[in-house]
């Protein structure tokens, strides 16, 4: 069993950030997505401010995100990267499996990268992670660069719509064909 020991609010930022473009898209009728939380079991509580300090994961955690855009089924994961260089440590195999098996059932799956140091907000299609994923299995890189990713996944800025995922989503089932 993991155990999850309180880090500050490490993540919670980009989380907070895509859950108001989220909320966002389903006032204007243009997708339904939820967080998927992650079962935890408490195992202590600062009394004062109530808050979990140490808990236990409950089972392993899939993705962050799942729901439907305009009819199409749709997961992702959220992750934040300080550098230019991404670490696949910050992704797990029983995910890779889950972003496998929902694309086989014609959903789709991607990833959503806020590099911080650049202020950018990065949208990588599960089909172009996986040559990253496979050269680490095969005992290569376990990381890639920015500048190794097809730029024009770069999340454009909008008005109103703080990490606009939607416009690379069209781009990407475009390119699928």
């Amino acid at each position: 069993m993991a155990t999850w020991k309180s880090r500050g609010l490490r993540g919670s930022l980009l989380e907070d950030l895509i859950n108001r473009t989220n909320e966002k898209y389903r006032e204007t009728g243009l997708a339904l997505i939820q967080k998927i939380p992650t079962p935890i079991t408490p195992m202590q509580i600062d009394r004062e401010s109530r808050h979990i300090t140490l808990a236990y994961f409950n089972q392993k955690s899939t993705v962050d995100y799942i729901g439907a855009v305009q009819g199409i089924p749709v997961c992702f994961d959220a992750k934040e990267c300080a550098g230019t260089t991404f670490s696949l440590q910050n992704i797990h195999p029983h995910q890779v499996e889950f972003m496998k098996e929902f694309e086989a059932q014609d959903g789709v799956a991607f990833f959503l990268i806020y590099y911080t140091k650049e202020d950018i907000f990065y949208y990588l299609p599960f089909r172009l992670f996986l040559p990253f994923w496979d050269r680490a299995q095969r005992g290569g890189r376990k990381s890639f660069r920015f500048d190794e990713l097809d730029q024009t996944y770069i999340l454009p800025t909008e008005q109103g719509i703080i990490v606009p995922y939607l416009d690379m989503l069209n781009k990407d089932l475009l390119e699928r064909g």
